[in-house]
């Protein structure tokens, strides 16, 4: 039975927010926004239908605070939340709160949040479900005890990676033994300080992989599709800064087993609402499952320029009981696309993070040109957030035809006042391995200016 949803509080802030603001005044739902009392003069409160703020400008105190966010879509009487990225998108027991109080959660539930949130029991089911798997421990590794035995029994390299969370936060690389101890230590302090879960986990390390993953759909009424691949190789410290679709550096037979693989998953552990699957995939076109991410992913504006699929609008309307509109069969893929993330960077201080008013501004455009970003002449970037400022989306025939376009529209970017990675993400796109792809997720190491 379709159970229209009426009204949407958005639980984030910056582009994101404005992304998912705009989709549901597409569908003609009415939008509210949360804010944080430094965020007032934001984009997403300026167009939301409603606006509430709920803290001071700490994240803990704001947009994290569960209760709070709860307690403004009681007030406003919003009948669902979608949590964009980041923040509480993948926190289960915020999913949980909003399941008690009869809120629907635009995402899976928070069983399944919690059951691939948590990396090893995540890694368990998907080899269940038929999935290769990286050689590591089956648990989280309590002592450096434990490490070194496991260490020695699949040998290095080997990544240390934590329970919880993501973006490579509570992540070290160790290639040898002697410095298994410092790393052990360090990750797991900085996987305690980012997500407040100090447990870890070891996996074999592969080396030079592309990153791949899979953008899955499904229903509440056990239909499943996958939206294609995409390739997330282009990354600095384990976290992604440059991502297209297709991933046309696999072939074909290998990217049509990570289909299946992915749908296989999903079907498995009954997922529900969009997800993706991540996948390593070695110099020898051997695949890995990596980790599933429960909410919707940054870049998922490549997969909608060759799908032509608003994958919000599908995320609404799954959450709101209607079946998928369409089969696997009929979801075609077209073109090119190509995203860079925009940060507030100085990219010539070591990416040290930028703050400070946005004094001059002139946005790209033309054919084959996306802007999804919060920004505006006058914005003050604030620096108690994430510094994505703005995601630059390059759509055409074919990957040489995305990257001219992206050169084009990098060349026209203008943003005044702070520092940015306009001219990194302008080398990239001017690099010789990069335009022949024939990088992996090293490829970036040691080009830090």
């Amino acid at each position: 039975m379709i159970r229209p949803i009426k009204k949407v509080l958005v639980a984030n802030r910056g582009e994101i927010a404005v992304r998912i603001i705009r989709t549901l005044k597409d569908m003609g739902i009415r939008s509210v926004a949360i804010f944080s009392d430094v965020d007032r003069d934001s984009l997403h409160v300026q167009i939301a239908d409603e606006s509430i703020c709920i803290g001071p400008k700490n994240v803990k105190d704001s947009y994290l605070n569960k209760v709070q966010i709860i307690n403004a879509a009681l007030v406003t009487g919003a009948d669902a939340i979608h949590p964009g990225f980041g923040f509480l998108s993948e926190n289960s027991s915020f999913a949980k709160l909003c399941e008690i109080y009869e809120i629907k959660f635009i995402g899976p539930s928070s069983r399944l949040i919690s059951l691939m949130g948590d990396k090893e029991e995540a890694k368990r089911l998907m080899k269940e479900a038929g999935l290769p798997v990286v050689e590591g421990s089956e648990t989280v590794v309590e002592n450096i005890e434990l490490a070194k035995i496991i260490c020695e029994q699949i040998g290095y390299p080997i990544i240390i990676k934590a329970r919880s969370g993501g973006g490579g936060k509570g992540m070290r690389l160790v290639r040898e033994g002697q410095d298994l101890e410092s790393a052990f230590m360090s990750a797991r302090k900085e996987a305690e300080n980012a997500f407040g879960d100090k447990e870890v986990y070891i996996e074999k390390y592969i080396d030079d992989p592309r990153h791949i993953e899979v953008q899955i759909l499904a229903d509440e009424h056990g239909n499943v599709v996958h939206l294609g691949s995409r390739d997330c190789s282009i990354q600095m410290n384990h976290q992604k800064i440059i991502e297209e679709a297709p991933a046309t550096s696999i072939r074909d037979e290998t990217m049509n087993y990570l289909y299946d693989m992915a749908t296989r998953a999903a079907k498995y552990v009954g997922y529900t609402n969009a997800g993706t699957i991540e996948f390593l995939v070695d110099k020898d076109g051997k695949a890995y499952f990596m980790e599933m991410n429960t909410r919707i992913q940054v870049e998922h504006p490549v997969t909608e320029m060759i799908t032509g699929i608003d994958i919000i609008r599908e995320q609404i309307n799954i959450a709101s009981m209607e079946k998928l509109a369409y089969e696997q069969k009929d979801i075609t893929f077209t073109g090119h696309a190509i995203e860079c993330r925009i940060n507030a960077y100085d990219e010539d201080n070591n990416f040290m993070p930028s703050v400070g008013r946005i004094e001059g501004l002139n946005i790209p455009g033309g054919y084959g040109v996306r802007i999804d970003s919060s920004i505006y002449q006058g914005y003050m970037v604030l620096p108690f957030y994430d510094s994505m400022l703005v995601k630059l989306i390059a759509y055409g025939k074919d990957r040489k035809n995305a990257i001219d376009i992206m050169k084009r529209a990098l060349d026209e970017f203008v943003i005044d006042g702070i520092k940015t990675n306009i001219g990194f993400n302008k080398e990239i796109m001017r690099d010789e391995v990069f335009v022949a792809n024939e990088h992996t997720t090293s490829y970036l190491q040691g080009k830090r200016r």
